[in-house]
């Protein structure tokens, strides 16, 4: 399915969508596609942070280090298939490295390993906001939480180069350049002072592909984001689909 023009509807709408989109990701990770140990919950809180879908570890009584997941523990190996995007950066070593950092480790008893956001027009309508977003990428990425962000709605005043943008100009000076026919972005982030960076960049009328989410530095799994943004529209009322698919006018007001 095709990537709809998110900015025909308002922001409730895009909200119910949005809550629809976490739910059915949430449900396929927890379908088999987490190795065993790993399971994701939706919008739960870990200290500051409030993600879309955490991705957690069970817990164990001592915490140890998360052990390295073997061949037949699920996810691939990023030497064996490095993940299938189009682009990806890292942060040179002059980068900034001196950074506020929140330690964000447990939830319940259980370790966060990596979270998904899907940016909603209400985390681009004001600077702060904008800020806020970029605060929480950035604090994760440096606890050690690895991140994916799906930025479907288009770049404005306070993200000109999109949200992934606002993220990158916290771990280097050097500008982010944003394709100007292809201003929605997925980014799969490694994370780390200078955070790997997966990326592809899409239009109005694109498919959506898979993008990896990492469990740990050196394997991922595949995040299925087509099937699952396909699932959550199906469920949304035949008026705002006819909005979406340009078969009927906004509405005015």
């Amino acid at each position: 399915m095709p990537v709809h023009d998110w900015t025909r509807v308002d922001a409730g709408t895009f909200h119910g969508f949005h809550t629809a989109w976490v739910t059915h990701l949430s449900e396929t990770l927890n379908g088999g596609l987490l190795p065993s140990g790993y399971y994701a919950l939706p919008e739960q809180h870990g200290g500051h942070l409030i993600a879309d879908v955490l991705t957690l570890q069970a817990p164990s009584p001592v915490l140890p280090p998360l052990p390295p997941l073997a061949p037949d523990d699920g996810g691939v190996a990023v030497v064996e298939s490095p993940p299938r995007v189009r682009r990806k950066m890292t942060p040179s070593s002059a980068a900034r490295t001196a950074r506020r950092t929140l330690t964000i480790r447990h939830i319940s008893g259980h370790r966060v390993v990596a979270l998904v956001e899907i940016v909603s027009p209400a985390n681009k309508d004001r600077a702060a906001h904008v800020a806020e977003f970029a605060d929480k990428a950035e604090r994760a990425l440096y606890e050690g939480i690895h991140l994916v962000v799906i930025d479907l709605v288009p770049p404005g005043p306070y993200d000109p180069q999109g949200m992934h943008g606002a993220i990158w100009d916290r771990f280097d000076d050097e500008p982010y350049p944003l394709p100007v026919n292809e201003p929605l972005t997925l980014a799969s982030y490694v994370a780390g002072p200078r955070p790997e960076i997966y990326l592809e960049h899409l239009a109005v009328g694109s498919p959506l592909v898979e993008m990896p989410l990492f469990l740990n530095p050196d394997r991922y799994i595949n995040l299925p984001l087509e099937p699952t943004y396909s699932a959550a529209y199906r469920g949304m009322p035949e008026f705002w689909r006819e909005v979406l698919e340009g078969r009927r006018s906004p509405p005015q007001g």
